[in-house]
C-alpha cells in the first residue's frame, strides 16, 4: 500500500469514528488488534470506542498532523470535549477540555494491526 492510499484509509477510518459508524469498523480494524501493546480484538477495540463516545457524548476525532510511511501512520489528534465524571482518572465531570493524543498505527493486510497510544493528561490536569 502507498502512502497516499494509507493517508486516505486512515481518514476514513477516522470519519467512521466520529459517525460512530460500528458496523463499519472491521474494514479499518484488523480481527487480532493491539493496543499499546495488549491484544484486544476487533470487538475489544470496538467496545473501548463505544466507551469512549458513552463517557464522552461531545467526542470528536480532530486529526492536526498526519505522516504515513507505509505500513505506519503517525498522527496527533485534537481534541475539545466535555466529558462526563471521570476522565483517566481526572475529575472532570463535564468541564469542557482541550487536549491532544500522539498515535501510531502500523498496518497489515490493509488494517490497523497495531495502536500505540499516548494522551496528553498534562493538559487535562491543567485545566481542572
Amino acid at each position: 500500500m502507498i502512502n497516499t492510499d494509507l493517508s486516505d484509509v486512515y481518514r476514513a477510518y477516522i470519519a467512521c469514528l466520529n459517525q460512530q459508524d460500528w458496523p463499519t469498523l472491521k474494514r479499518f480494524v484488523h480481527d487480532d488488534v493491539h493496543y499499546n501493546g495488549q491484544r484486544i480484538g476487533l470487538s475489544g477495540y470496538r467496545a473501548m470506542l463505544e466507551r469512549d463516545f458513552a463517557e464522552i457524548p461531545d467526542l470528536y476525532f480532530a486529526v492536526e498532523l498526519l505522516i504515513s510511511d507505509a505500513p505506519y501512520i503517525a498522527s496527533r489528534l485534537k481534541f475539545d470535549c466535555a466529558p462526563k465524571g471521570q476522565f483517566l482518572g481526572l475529575p472532570v465531570n463535564g468541564k469542557r477540555v482541550s487536549f491532544n493524543e500522539n498515535v501510531f498505527y502500523e498496518f497489515q493486510a490493509g488494517k490497523i494491526w497495531q495502536v500505540w497510544s499516548v494522551i496528553d493528561k498534562a493538559a487535562i490536569e491543567a485545566q481542572l
